[in-house]
């Protein structure tokens, strides 16, 4: 059972930036997809942020790109996520997901906790 630990989330104000790292118990780089998603308030969760490790493609919600950026170091079991010109719209639990057969279905992902970021105006 792999186990994911999300990190560096916060409060911040707009057009601020914030890193999010999710660290992994064992090496996640055989994943097929490794994302990030959010849940924001009243909303349904979202995807936000994807990378797919053969090959290296990146895809991003409409909503988030040009402002953040996805990245992996299979070396140290980690999946980061970097948030630059953040809005208040932004305001969400973010979670990191690995899909260890590149389904897309939550039931066979693993997930971590959670952690909340708040982008005030």
């Amino acid at each position: 059972q792999v186990q994911l630990v999300e990190s560096g989330g916060g409060s911040v104000q707009a057009g601020g930036s914030l890193r999010l790292s999710c660290v992994a118990s064992e090496y996640i780089g055989r994943m097929p997809c490794l994302s990030w998603l959010r849940q924001r308030p009243g909303k349904q969760r979202e995807a936000v942020a994807a990378i797919y490790t053969e090959g290296g493609s990146k895809i991003y919600a409409d909503s988030v790109k040009g402002r953040f950026t996805i990245s992996q170091d299979s070396a140290k079991n980690a999946l980061y996520l970097q948030m630059d010109s953040l809005k208040p719209e932004d305001t969400a639990i973010y979670y990191c997901a690995a899909d260890p057969f590149g389904l897309g279905n939550p039931v066979d992902m693993y997930w971590g906790q959670g952690t909340q970021v708040t982008v005030s105006s």
